[in-house]
């Protein structure tokens, strides 16, 4: 027999106020589902409180005062630079205290969602107690996050270490600030601090920053870094710490104030009732999800980091959207496999699809053009960087990378051509707006064309036809 619903029944259970269930939570009742948030923090999650929106608020900082320091290059002349930490963490707090109403309680509750801050942990494969009071539901949805990873490292919790969590916590800028970790976290923050005035050190046991992206603009990442008075000292890992002293595995040290562990993150799945609820984890320690975000329990959905999908706020809210659709309506709509990726660093890296790296290996045709002849990056004096773009056999899109500033802008773009299966002809056939950083990658899709149009029978079969058309227009 059907369970009989009673007062503590919903269509949809979200765990977690990140994200991913907040997304996924406004979702649902705007489908017209009895929907029931459960957060035992504060909504918003890491995006809000200590991720995107406090790291690109200091980033926004530490840009003012570097660019004021570069003021010179354009012949406009500022003094001395100064940084008033206290000034740069009170405007962080205003950008988070603008955005929170978003995400607040009150925000969910007017637009039907029931909120309780508080724990949840399933006992079934269709209860959970909440607060400890039992709830039934027709679905769930897992929303719980990731943490930052802590390397087991010797002495590491005897130093207070920081982590993208706790380093908003801080009152004063540390003079010197070592950074374990070269990825998108450990290099955009690196770099502000640098900009913003401390001695900063990023450590890394591979031989460049960024690894996972293009090599090309990795070097030029590094290279700015450099330039920001960033010590890089790759190659090399840590093994033992003690106050003030980061020992590494070549037998060096690295002198600190204050440290902070940039090396990752690992899903939040602990004390969630999994196993009661028969909720399977993958071999990485994350929730097992199909392409519909379907869990083992097939009563059970979950979307964002806790799935060990891209750690980025964009793929947790697109998750989100579509496990709640899938979960309270029955639908079987599946992930988009095209996911853009900025690093914002200074330059800015944006990536989508095949890499130019993997499209060699493919294959593939990769175009490509320095932002040295873009006429915008030109008129700025800010010429470092490059636009790449992967074809297929057919001239469609596939992916690309983009070094410079705004790169993300022009993600967006590319992102949609290579989504929809655009081609070169199709971007370079859009009349786009002039000036912009967006040219390169106009003059990159030209530059495929044009190729095309050079081959040799290519053109030989258009200067045929040229030639027959003039001797007709002749003839008149």
């Amino acid at each position: 027999m059907p369970k009989p619903p009673t007062s503590d029944t919903v269509d949809l259970l979200v765990i977690g106020g990140g994200t991913a269930g907040l997304v996924g939570a406004h979702t649902a009742a705007t489908l017209g589902a009895r929907t029931m948030l459960v957060e035992q923090d504060r909504t918003g999650g890491d995006c809000l409180w200590t991720g995107c929106v406090p790291s690109k608020a200091v980033l926004a900082a530490a840009t003012a005062a570097a660019d004021a320091r570069g003021t010179g290059r354009l012949g406009v002349g500022t003094g001395e630079v100064t940084v008033d930490f206290a000034r740069v963490r009170a405007h962080v707090e205003s950008a988070i205290a603008t955005i929170q109403p978003k995400d607040s309680p009150a925000s969910l509750t007017a637009a039907g969602v029931r909120v309780v801050l508080g724990t949840a942990v399933l006992t079934g494969s269709d209860t959970a107690l909440v607060d400890g009071r039992p709830v039934r539901f027709r679905a769930a949805l897992l929303a719980t996050g990731a943490a930052p990873l802590v390397p087991p490292i010797e002495g590491l919790g005897t130093v207070d270490a920081l982590t993208s969590e706790t380093l908003w916590d801080l009152e004063e800028l540390p003079r010197r600030l070592v950074v374990l970790g070269g990825g998108p976290i450990g290099c955009e923050l690196g770099q502000a601090f640098a900009r913003l005035g401390a001695e900063v050190t990023v450590v890394d046991g591979s031989d460049r920053v960024l690894g996972p992206e293009d090599a090309d603009a990795a070097a030029l990442v590094a290279a700015a870094l450099r330039r920001d008075g960033v010590e890089l000292r790759l190659g090399a890992e840590g093994t033992r710490v003690e106050p003030g002293l980061l020992h590494l595995d070549d037998g060096s040290s690295v002198p600190f104030d204050r440290l902070l562990v940039a090396v990752g993150r690992r899903p939040r799945t602990s004390d969630l009732g999994l196993d009661a609820a028969g909720v399977e984890l993958d071999e990485h320690g994350a929730v097992a999800v199909d392409d519909s975000l379907r869990t083992s329990n097939p009563r059970v959905w979950a979307a964002g980091d806790v799935t060990g999908k891209p750690y980025f706020t964009h793929v947790s809210g697109m998750h989100g959207s579509i496990a709640a659709g899938n979960a309270v309506l029955g639908l079987r709509r599946t992930v988009d496999p095209v996911v853009p990726r900025v690093t914002y660093t200074s330059p800015e890296v944006a990536s989508v699809g095949v890499s130019p790296a993997e499209a060699r290996e493919r294959g593939l045709t990769v175009r490509r053009v320095a932002h040295s002849s873009v006429d915008r990056a030109v008129a700025e004096g800010v010429t470092e960087g490059f636009t790449s773009l992967v074809t297929d056999g057919r001239r469609r899109l596939v992916g690309g990378v983009v070094v410079g500033p705004r790169a993300g802008e022009t993600l967006g773009e590319l992102t949609l051509a290579v989504r929809k299966g655009l081609t070169t002809a199709d971007l370079a056939g859009t009349t786009h707006a002039y000036p912009t950083y967006n040219d390169a990658l106009v003059d990159a899709a030209v530059k495929d064309v044009r190729a095309r149009f050079a081959r040799p029978v290519v053109r030989g079969v258009l200067r045929a036809f040229v030639a027959v058309r003039g001797r007709l227009l002749d003839r008149r």
